[in-house]
């Protein structure tokens, strides 16, 4: 789950000012076009017709997965009857202001095209829930910790250069959680996240003191699920749920995949996990039981 590709999980601040904010207005403006579109009964083919696109490129539009052109955004917008100025410039302004770009465009070499929309939704995100089976969470990853992942993922087959931008970038996201707006982090580990080793005993031992140590900040929650706790309902693995501040903007679920990710925010499923994350809350440990039971295992590293 969200550690970069790598395959393993910001800089900036929240906000409308900031270029993480540019994720969020893109798919805002982008669900505001679907809903005119639809009012007025047009075709993604039709609207794609007219900014001479293509149907999945409108489609692409309405999910904010793309950059928006303010003269594709106007010709929508005559095309679904919206001729009001009034109307029409908040939505131009949307437009002029998505395309703003995020700081880990700085990292496209080392960093997929369809992990940075996670990076961008994360860093705008007022809650991030996460729960993780194989590693620890990347924004809770030490330096060297996120560097036996990295080398772990490729079987010491990146160059040295690049390992390290992709430790550079993981470092990198880490500072949204220092910031006068950070998001609140609920992360949930299960104990195998612990337990497999990445690194030497030094390294595992220096990761479980870290977050001992950053579990008591007041905007991260940390729960182990014990192993003795045996079968829980998060049987199909890791997720991410995030949550933001604009009340237009709904719940979205990340799911990573080998190659790809998936974004659910159907409210129906959104719910399910929802569901799940309460249960994963009140079946893990306590935040102060969890650090002495992360004491405990770095005693038995």
């Amino acid at each position: 789950m969200p550690t970069e590709p790598a395959n393993n999980g910001n800089g900036g601040v929240n906000g409308a000012s900031s270029p993480n904010g540019s994720m969020v207005r893109r798919i805002l403006l982008g669900s505001q076009l679907r809903r005119l579109r639809e009012g007025r009964g047009v075709s993604r083919e039709a609207a794609g017709y007219s900014i001479r696109a293509s149907e999945s490129k409108i489609s692409r539009m309405e999910l904010g997965r793309v950059s928006f052109k303010a003269r594709d955004v106007a010709d929508l917008l005559t095309l679904y009857g919206v001729t009001d100025e009034s109307e029409r410039e908040p939505l131009l302004g949307l437009a002029r202001d998505s395309s703003i770009a995020g700081w880990w465009h700085s990292y496209s070499d080392v960093l997929p095209g369809w992990f940075q929309t996670y990076v961008g939704l994360e860093g705008a995100a007022s809650r991030i829930n996460t729960y993780e089976v194989q590693f620890v969470h990347g924004l809770l990853q030490t330096e060297e910790y996120a560097q036996a992942v990295v080398t772990a993922g490729h079987r010491g087959q990146l160059p040295e250069e690049e390992v390290e931008r992709r430790v550079s970038l993981r470092l990198e996201r880490q500072k949204l959680l220092h910031g006068e707006t950070a998001p609140h982090l609920l992360c949930i580990l299960d104990e195998a996240a612990l337990r497999r080793p990445f690194g030497s005993t030094a390294i595992m031992q220096g990761q479980l003191e870290h977050l001992a140590e950053v579990s008591e900040s007041p905007s991260i929650t940390l729960r182990v699920v014990p192993f003795e706790f045996g079968g829980h309902p998060a049987e199909s693995g890791a997720f991410t749920l995030l949550s933001f501040p604009e009340p237009d903007l709904s719940d979205v679920v990340y799911l990573e995949q080998l190659t790809s990710s998936l974004y659910l925010d159907k409210k129906d499923e959104v719910a399910q996990y929802h569901q799940v994350l309460a249960r994963l809350v009140e079946d893990g440990l306590s935040p102060a039981h969890t650090r002495d039971h992360l004491r405990r295992i770095r005693q038995l590293v």
